[in-house]
């Protein structure tokens, strides 16, 4: 389905003090060299006797500390019905309401617990929105990238040093019979906000999110090579970030200039496309080059993305799937009207190892289809308790 007629700035409540923000915490160390890629497998991390490897993914949950208590049912239910072997969540995992730090960390707790309370690996990226309370909080990605370090199921790498973002990494799945790992889950942050202006030219006219800049590409490039050579051969992986590319845009209509319903028609018969598209992709002004380097290397099989919440397509881009995960929190930006929360859920993506290609399947799961309200209405909840002496 096309053109809901969805106005994405108008939902958003990041207003000019986000944007004041744009480029907080986002500048890399000038010189600062690439670190090696990890060397093993989390041995939490591994591929089931049956060879398969299930990853959940949940974005924009985005709430404050009193999170929509569906949110969170949705979460557990999902989490409790797929049995996945790791979490994702790709960005957006907190709004701008909370004002101070404690409040920062039971809104970012809320979700966690999800995870932590089932013993699920989990693992997180960031978004636009995650430091949208910096102002008032005094709490940035890297604070919020240390605060889930400390949780006992994370798998959060510390992050690459010296390269644009929070929290760029890579984690490692050990094959079903162990030695070399048969997947790479890569961690990029995408970032935020464009600048106001680059060269003095500012971005009326065009999308004001933030993009993969150079820097992480040629990270991405180096680790990539690094983990070949490390293991014998690539390592097949999918990677997760909050910001869609440019080429999500691409595929929908099988062209980056022509917008017509003929040429999605074309589109779907080329990608096989599935899914619903209720509002246009929020790239950054620059297209970053991150596929051309995923084409190039040919180890990355999937990029999965948030950001777009009424989005939950997923195609297949010259043999990279590129796709949505459908937005998961209630107590954000939906569909119009009564339908508001029809498209709340979360995205499984299925991985065998004796795949060439390696995916071997992924699906949405809606609220809907596990019996949770719909209401287009305000069902905020008392914060969940932190971890003992935190």
């Amino acid at each position: 389905m096309q053109g809901q007629g969805v106005d994405r700035r108008s939902a958003l409540k990041a207003g000019a003090g986000a944007l004041a923000l744009a480029g907080v915490g986002q500048a890399a160390a000038p010189g600062a060299a690439a670190p090696a890629a990890a060397a093993a497998p989390d041995p939490r991390l591994r591929f089931g006797r049956d060879g398969r490897f299930r990853i959940v993914q949940f974005n924009d949950t985005q709430d404050d500390q009193r999170t929509d208590r569906r949110t969170l049912e949705l979460m557990g239910r999902v989490l409790d019905q797929e049995q996945p072997d790791l979490v994702v969540l790709v960005g957006d995992n907190i709004t701008g309401g909370p004002t101070d730090r404690r409040e920062v960390q039971q809104a970012l707790n809320n979700v966690v617990q999800q995870m932590e309370q089932r013993r699920i690996p989990w693992a997180a990226t960031f978004g636009n929105h995650d430091e949208d309370s910096l102002e008032q909080a005094g709490v940035d990605e890297a604070e919020m990238l240390r605060f889930f370090r400390r949780y006992r199921w994370n798998v959060n790498p510390k992050g690459a040093s010296g390269v644009t973002g929070t929290g760029n990494g890579v984690v490692l799945v050990q094959g079903s019979r162990g030695g070399r790992p048969a997947a790479a889950v890569w961690l990029v942050d995408s970032g935020r906000y464009a600048p106001e202006q680059i060269a003095g030219q500012d971005f009326e006219g065009y999308p004001t999110w933030d993009w993969i800049r150079a820097d992480q590409v040629r990270w991405y490039l180096e680790q990539s090579q690094a983990l070949e050579r490390r293991h014998g051969g690539p390592v097949p992986g999918v990677l997760y970030c909050h910001i869609p590319l440019w080429e999500h845009r691409h595929m929908w209509f099988a062209s980056p200039d022509s917008r017509t319903g003929a040429d999605h028609a074309r589109a779907v018969a080329k990608h096989g496309i599935v899914g619903e598209r209720n509002e246009d992709e929020c790239p950054g002004p620059f297209n970053s080059g991150m596929y051309a380097a995923l084409q190039h290397r040919g180890d990355v099989r999937a990029v999965l993305c948030g950001h777009d919440h009424v989005n939950t397509y997923v195609g297949d881009y010259y043999g990279i799937l590129l796709g949505y995960g459908p937005g998961t929190g209630f107590g954000t930006y939906g569909l119009g009207g009564e339908e508001r929360n029809r498209l709340r859920g979360a995205r499984v993506l299925d991985l065998d190892e004796r795949l060439d290609g390696l995916v071997a399947g992924t699906r949405n799961v809606f609220a809907a289809d596990l019996g949770i309200d719909l209401a287009a209405d305000d069902q905020s909840a008392d914060p969940l308790p932190l971890p003992r002496g935190w």
